[in-house]
């Protein structure tokens, strides 16, 4: 028995120094481990993202023709769908026929304008006759009333002269008269001109409707959320399908808030996305956010911040605020909106740190 227990005390002190060795080597991994955490932060709370519209006609009309399908890549001026465009064409050929026919009779109000300017014109020649006479007679008279006490003349003559410069000036009246009734028959086109500029106004108007048929890509991008057909009349401003816009794609990794220090626009990350964790992406950070809704905060309304729940509601855990990461090289068959991802970033490192 003494013998066996001298035996075993050396295997008993070999297990202690292995489990301390373990403990320890435990203790430098889990050091190691929160050292790299805190260094390379990363998160798995995070998503794929890209920009999208929502594509709507600016026209009303019935859907003449859907050049695109769900799920459909496009590029940039693609067709997309065009609206029967029928009836703005026939807007726009009835514009261009009102134009015409304005025309025309400014045209004819012209000619009738010039006619009375030229009358005008006349009348005021008349009045300057008239007045050349009236002076004339004027004249006559002054220089005959006083030969009339000296004998040189007869009464006759003074009357004569008195007469002719009363009928003289009679006709210098009558035509100011008519002179001033030519001019207010001078009525100008400056109306019709008006009118034309709303007609011309008319036609941009049409030719923008009929350019409004028709309905490109704006970008490259892909077709979703397709649930109509040809033939479906659309309403102006009423989406018909969106587009993603894939020109860029995005992460938005939610980090701690004590994970933000020395984050800014600029920093490296390597994302990976769960559908294919074999392949890395280099990135990023395009912006990090200012603003999340707290959980005291109520309902989160619908454009309003972003709501992230906390895991644990009886212990105070750090808040989680939105990073988006912009992506250097997608996968176009692979990044799809929603797919979730993981993100690590880089904080005060160079352009290549997270390249590896």
């Amino acid at each position: 028995m003494t013998t066996t227990a001298t035996s075993n005390a050396p295997h008993k002190k070999a297990s202690t120094y292995l489990a301390i060795a373990l403990v320890v080597a435990t203790v430098l991994v889990l050091l190691f481990v929160i050292r790299l955490l805190d260094r390379e932060p990363r998160t798995d709370d995070a998503y794929v993202y890209a920009d999208t519209i929502d594509v709507v006609p600016e026209v009303n009309g019935r859907i003449a023709e859907l050049a695109v399908r769900d799920n459909q890549a496009v590029r940039q001026g693609d067709l997309l769908f065009r609206i029967d465009p029928r009836p703005y064409q026939d807007a726009l050929a009835r514009a261009r026929a009102s134009l015409v026919a304005l025309d025309k009779q400014i045209a004819l109000s012209q000619r009738t304008v010039d006619a009375q300017r030229y009358n005008a014109q006349s009348a005021r020649a008349a009045v300057e006759r008239a007045r050349a006479a009236a002076e004339q007679a004027a004249d006559t008279l002054h220089r005959t009333a006083p030969l009339l006490s000296q004998g040189y003349v007869s009464a006759q003559d003074v009357n004569l002269a008195r007469t002719a410069q009363r009928a003289t000036q009679a006709e210098l009246a009558a035509a100011e008269l008519q002179a001033r009734q030519a001019a207010a028959a001078v009525s100008g086109v400056d109306a019709l001109v008006a009118q034309r500029a709303v007609a011309e106004a008319e036609i941009a108007i049409a030719e923008l409707n009929l350019e409004f048929a028709t309905v490109r890509a704006p970008f490259d991008g892909r077709v979703v959320s397709l649930k109509t057909a040809a033939g479906q009349f659309a309403s102006a401003l009423k989406p018909v399908f969106t587009l993603i816009d894939t020109r860029q794609w995005y992460v938005v990794a939610n980090f701690r808030e004590t994970e933000l220090k020395g984050l800014r626009a600029g920093t490296p990350a390597t994302v990976y996305l769960l559908s294919d964790a074999g392949r890395r992406f280099r990135g990023t950070v395009d912006s990090v956010s200012y603003g999340v809704l707290p959980n005291e905060g109520g309902v989160a309304l619908p454009g309003g911040l972003p709501r992230i729940e906390r895991t644990l509601n009886w212990v105070h855990v750090a808040q989680r605020f939105p990073v988006r990461i912009r992506v250097a090289n997608p996968d176009p068959e692979l990044f799809r909106i929603g797919t979730s991802a993981v993100a690590v970033l880089y904080p005060g490192r160079g352009g290549d740190a997270g390249h590896r």
